[in-house]
């Protein structure tokens, strides 16, 4: 199989994936976002082209993996899932799909997503003025998580719980243009669970526990443990994924003092190396016989 990895310059997961197609005996290029570019209706070809600096058309390609969504205006965004649509079309394997990624990118599309089919979600409002944001504020219990629309890893979160720096932060935002993402805070026992799907099955679970931050993110340091889930958070799972039309998702779920739990993202870019480390599988290994198998 000829493989590109639409990924950054020095990627461990772009690292991870060339090491598995090589044992694989797969080829296995690098490409960068910026430098995509597509042509159609010119006399030298008959068919339309999406290249990568000139170097390698991609519609050539057997499997485009899709490890990152660099930030760009409204124009390239589009551009670039367009690019990723013209290359299902031309009959390309693309993981995530282009309709999956638009989804998982957005923070307000998932959630109302998983809403739509029943799945509990924290109470959040979505707004573009400040005005607004403080009335919901106080609706959501005066604390609240402010979350960038696009954006992982916890870049950019922050917990708001006083009247006077919520005004500021939401007038700050609302200044720069931003969407306003306000979800209620959960008191939750300090860890989260992360899911990690695939083609509809899931390859396993852990447990993420942060002492200094209500973020559990492993890039902020938090630490792991392997976890056995339960029917129920594997239903969840498996529902938010599908909900969002992932092939490969990494579900986030936390549970509140009562003992509720919530589906708090799907990541259709997900993060696999902690979760490597902690339960001993090749994630990137199974992503490339899943793709040699379709």
């Amino acid at each position: 199989m000829r493989i590109g990895i639409l990924g950054n310059e020095g990627s461990w997961y772009g690292a991870d994936l060339s090491r598995a197609a090589a044992e694989r005996g797969h080829d296995c290029v690098r490409v960068e976002f910026p430098l995509v570019a597509a042509s159609c209706g010119e006399p030298a070809s008959s068919e339309p082209k999406i290249v990568s600096s000139a170097e390698h058309d991609l519609t050539t390609f057997d499997a485009i993996i899709v490890r990152t969504m660099p930030p760009g205006s409204l124009e390239q965004v589009v551009f670039r899932m367009d690019v990723l649509a013209r290359l299902v079309v031309a009959g390309v394997q693309v993981v995530n799909s282009p309709r999956s990624m638009e989804c998982a990118v957005d923070k307000f599309l998932t959630t109302t997503k998983l809403e739509a089919v029943g799945l509990p979600v924290p109470a959040t409002v979505t707004c573009q003025d400040s005005e607004t944001a403080m009335d919901a504020f106080d609706r959501l219990g005066g604390d609240v998580v402010v979350k960038p629309l696009f954006g992982s890893e916890g870049r950019g979160i922050c917990r708001v719980s006083d009247p006077d720096l919520a005004f500021r932060t939401f007038r700050t935002l609302e200044r720069t243009g931003a969407v306003l993402y306000l979800q209620e805070f959960i008191r939750h026992p300090g860890f989260d669970v992360r899911i990690l799907i695939l083609d509809g099955q899931v390859l396993g679970a852990m447990k993420r526990f942060s002492e200094n931050d209500f973020r559990t993110n492993v890039s902020r340091s938090a630490k792991t443990a392997t976890h056995e889930p339960t029917a129920a958070e594997l239903e969840m799972a498996l529902q938010a994924t599908e909900a969002v039309g992932a092939r490969i998702a990494g579900v986030d779920l936390l549970y509140d003092a009562a003992g509720r739990c919530f589906v708090i993202e799907v990541n259709a870019v997900p993060g696999w190396r902690a979760f490597s480390r902690t339960n001993d599988i090749d994630v990137a290994g199974c992503l490339l016989d899943s793709l040699q198998s379709s």
